[in-house]
């Protein structure tokens, strides 16, 4: 695949520069950032191509800041790797039938600035590729990420982990009203229909985020920011009352 950007593919020459079968750099660009890129680049062995401006929009379209490179996909964690972590502080994010790579590298672009780990769906799920690599802004390589072949599986795998399950439902109770504290994973839906009746099934507590009326539903990875942000912050500032 091809990831294109400063962020991007520094992120790649920093985690996984063994992956990378080519750098290219727009010829004749000399500035700071893209010198940086290409010392990394050597420093790790990784053939370095200066190209025209023509054949880098051909390879990586407009957005590419004048670097890109082609990398081959990244591996899934295992799935024990995302339960891992200190008992307490432990947060994952499973997504069922997420199909839009946009929004799973957005997604993982807040599951990186918090902490959190990933969990797909083998089938019915974006995959790791070019736009879900753009979209996270490089955070796809920072991220634990794993795949379920049975969502209600991994949730019951989880919670034997340790886990409280709570899943993103427009039905669930207010998100200021529930304690989010312990081990989380935090299951979202599909962008049309949500969550699915099985994996809603196993949730400990559904959640909703409060909304003014007639406002309609939220992009699943902005309500994703929301949720993860408030059970960050509600684990730095605890104030609500012990679950029942």
């Amino acid at each position: 695949m091809i990831v294109a950007g400063f962020h991007p593919v520094r992120e790649v020459l920093e985690k996984r520069s063994r992956a990378i079968e080519t750098l290219f750099v727009l010829r004749g660009r000399q500035d700071k950032r893209a010198s940086e890129i290409e010392d990394l680049a050597r420093a790790s062995g990784v053939p370095v191509r200066p190209i025209a401006r023509e054949e880098l929009d051909r390879i990586a379209g407009k957005a590419h800041n004048g670097v890109a490179a082609r990398v081959a996909a990244r591996d899934y964690d295992d799935v024990e790797a995302c339960l891992s972590g200190t008992p307490g502080s432990r947060l994952v994010v499973f997504l069922d039938q997420i199909t839009d790579p946009g929004n799973l590298g957005a997604i993982l672009r807040t599951a990186a600035a918090v902490g959190a780990a990933v969990v797909l769906l083998e089938r019915h799920s974006a995959p790791l590729g070019e736009a879900a690599s753009k979209a996270s802004a490089g955070a796809l390589e920072r991220v634990t990420i794993a795949r379920a072949g049975n969502a209600s599986q991994f949730l019951r795998r989880a919670k034997e982990a340790g886990f409280w399950v709570f899943g993103a439902d427009s039905l669930g109770g207010s998100l200021w009203d529930t304690d989010l504290s312990g081990d989380v994973v935090l299951c979202l839906g599909s962008e049309g229909e949500g969550l699915r009746r099985l994996t809603r099934e196993e949730c400990d507590h559904l959640v909703s985020i409060p909304m003014a009326e007639g406002a309609g539903s939220l992009n699943v990875s902005v309500a994703a920011g929301v949720l993860l942000y408030e059970i960050v912050r509600r684990r730095s500032r605890p104030e609500v009352p012990a679950r029942k």
